[in-house]
């Protein structure tokens, strides 16, 4: 993490990013196991995360509460959950749905794709200036 206010949003879409990468690994794991007897699903929600800690002052720019966060950012450090343990449809008692876990691995390597993406725009534009 850089520690200037230059680097508020990228430290932000860092964490983004490594939630992102977090939830790929799960989900490709859920695929994985799709056959597996009494497996349950995994998940990652790192959405919830930011939006507790932006929601902490309500009437305040984006701006300002990214730079209020930006000194702590171990709140947007996610884990992984299994948010439907007692939920399965299935004689196996698995619960994967392989065509919803295909779904959601490929819109969350978007989201990767795009924070990635997003983090060297802002490098660039900061090298812009620089010059």
């Amino acid at each position: 993490m850089i520690s200037t206010n230059a680097f508020d949003y990228i430290n932000v879409m860092d964490k983004a990013a490594d939630a992102s990468w977090k939830r790929e690994t799960v989900l490709a794991n859920n695929l994985a196991n799709a056959d597996t007897p009494y497996f349950k699903r995994s998940d990652v929600d790192f959405e919830t995360a930011l939006k507790n800690e932006l929601g902490r002052s309500k009437f305040t720019s984006l701006h300002k509460r990214i730079r209020s966060m930006n000194g702590d950012l171990s709140g947007l450090d996610v884990d992984i959950t299994r948010p439907y343990d007692n939920y399965s449809y299935r004689l196996d008692r698995n619960n994967v749905d392989p065509d919803s876990e295909e779904v959601e691995l490929a819109s969350e390597q978007l989201r990767y794709q795009l924070l990635t993406t997003a983090v060297s725009d802002e490098f660039a534009r900061m090298k812009v200036v620089l010059k």
